[in-house]
């Protein structure tokens, strides 16, 4: 959250200050915190236990990968990353094709990431209480808005109310996926089984934010946010599959 308020404000106050080099100096910048986040970092100590934790037995990862579970929780959560981070690559570029000022789209992003992690402080409870599908679809639907609100029009509110949609879906859809990956596996098995899972996740992510400016660029803005029904669409149908699973499961025989 204060990572959402400082990114932007240190691109707003540093773009300009190697003329004529727009955004060098930000790039140093974010530099500068980097290496002071890696500095953070290297006083993080491994929590107690962790090690009788990973000498328990484990299943083989294909076993688990395999689980009903597993497979629409990474589905949910690949579809989530990858098509905010297609959205959010590609929302300051529309707005400054649009005309918008670059100060206009810096507090976008600014809302945006506040509107990504603002929710985890209470999107646990939601999950604990709800279950973590209804989270997710929930987080889906928001998805959803976002991109109906964004085709709607190209006013700076528009982008606004977007991007903060797109935030809280999200946030609500891969923190929801990542808690369901967390109850198909042992934690004897959470190392091999989230690396596998943020293999998927990131790679995915990776192939949206080459994907954005290609589609930006050639087919423009509403193209876009089209692009973004036909995964959500997937996840959902997945969801269902998953809720159809469990009610039969429960039906006595």
């Amino acid at each position: 959250v204060f990572a959402g308020v400082l990114g932007p404000q240190l691109v707003s106050h540093t773009m300009d200050l190697w003329q004529p080099h727009i955004f060098a100096a930000s790039y140093l910048a974010q530099a500068a915190v980097a290496l002071v986040a890696f500095v953070v970092l290297m006083q993080v100590k491994p929590g107690r236990g962790q090690e009788a934790a990973q000498a328990a037995p484990a299943r083989p990862l294909g076993e688990i990968i395999a689980q009903p579970r597993f497979i629409v929780a990474a589905i949910c959560g690949v579809v989530s990353y990858a098509l905010m981070n297609l959205v959010m690559t590609s929302a300051p570029l529309a707005m400054k094709l649009c005309g918008h000022a670059v100060s206009d789209s810096n507090l976008a992003i600014q809302w945006h990431v506040m509107a990504m992690y603002g929710p985890s402080f209470f999107t646990g409870s939601l999950i604990s209480r709800f279950g973590s599908p209804k989270v997710i679809f929930v987080g889906l639907l928001l998805l959803a808005g976002a991109a109906l609100v964004d085709l709607s029009g190209i006013e700076v509110m528009t982008f606004w109310i977007g991007l903060i949609l797109l935030g809280v879906g999200w946030n609500f859809g891969f923190v929801g996926a990542t808690a369901m990956v967390a109850e198909t596996h042992a934690p004897s098995e959470r190392n091999k089984v989230q690396a596998f899972n943020d293999f998927l996740v990131f790679t995915t992510m990776a192939v949206g934010s080459f994907s954005s400016g290609k589609i930006l660029t050639s087919f423009g803005w509403d193209a876009v946010n089209q692009v973004v029904f036909p995964p959500l669409l997937l996840a959902m149908l997945a969801l269902f599959w998953l809720f159809l699973r469990r009610k039969q499961a429960k039906m006595p025989h």
